[in-house]
């Protein structure tokens, strides 16, 4: 008699967000219109599990980015960002090879996880999410590994969990701090966006923990529509 196959192992990760890998995103650009203005700055950081289950940072890919052909930049972003475009210390990489040089660490966690994509953390995060997606679009990217329209935003968990919707605010309500002087740059913006978005996840009870368990002949919305079979849903 044959033993009954066992079923598949699912990650820690993976059943936590439904098969989608946290990546916290924060980028910079030349405005506001992320049709018309250059995606400038981007890093992102795949979150992880510390040996005690909690949510934690994990590595940050960053990439300077040269503006696009045909994008626009406003100068009165670079007077808030600082950013000296074409500066050699900027190191700046076209904008295909600055989104190759972030998604394949992307990638990579969401293989080690079993996840099936990405799903950006932002603050304001579908401002983020469309200037990616911009650059996507224009670049003829073909592996983003990120969700192409859901969102999880710390925004709204600020404001349920501190009353408070304003990046610097939050993160002194939740006691992470803010440093003026390092602000809107992409690499301390998405620190600390990954900080506040552990520390609610954290708090935060296991949903399994205290939500009704789904009836047995419940059906999926998804499982219907082609774009998850795409891993969009």
């Amino acid at each position: 008699m044959s033993a009954s196959p066992q079923p598949p192992v699912v990650s820690p990760m993976a059943a936590r967000f439904r098969g989608y890998l946290p990546v916290v995103v924060d980028v910079e650009t030349g405005g506001f219109d992320w049709d018309k203005h250059a995606l400038l700055e981007i890093a992102a950081i795949p979150l992880e599990f510390d040996a005690e289950g909690r949510l934690v940072p994990g590595a940050i890919a960053h990439a300077n980015i040269a503006p696009a052909p045909g994008t626009l930049i406003d100068p009165k972003s670079l007077e808030v960002t600082g950013i000296r475009i074409g500066h050699p210390l900027r190191g700046e990489l076209g904008e295909r090879e600055g989104l190759d040089h972030v998604f394949a660490p992307v990638r990579a966690a969401i293989k080690r996880h079993g996840c099936q994509r990405a799903i950006l953390v932002g603050h304001n995060a579908h401002f983020d999410l469309n200037f990616l997606n911009a650059a996507v679009k224009r670049s003829g990217h073909k592996r983003n590994p990120f969700h192409p329209f859901s969102v999880l935003d710390t925004v709204t968990m600020a404001a349920l969990a501190y009353g408070q919707t304003v990046l610097a605010r939050a993160a002194f309500a939740a006691g992470i701090g803010w440093d003026p002087r390092e602000a809107h740059s992409a690499i301390y913006d998405t620190e600390q966006t990954a900080r506040l978005f552990c520390k609610i996840a954290n708090a935060w009870p296991q949903l399994g923990s205290v939500s009704a368990p789904l009836p047995e002949t419940i059906t999926d919305p998804d499982a219907s529509d082609p774009r998850d079979a795409q891993g969009y849903m």
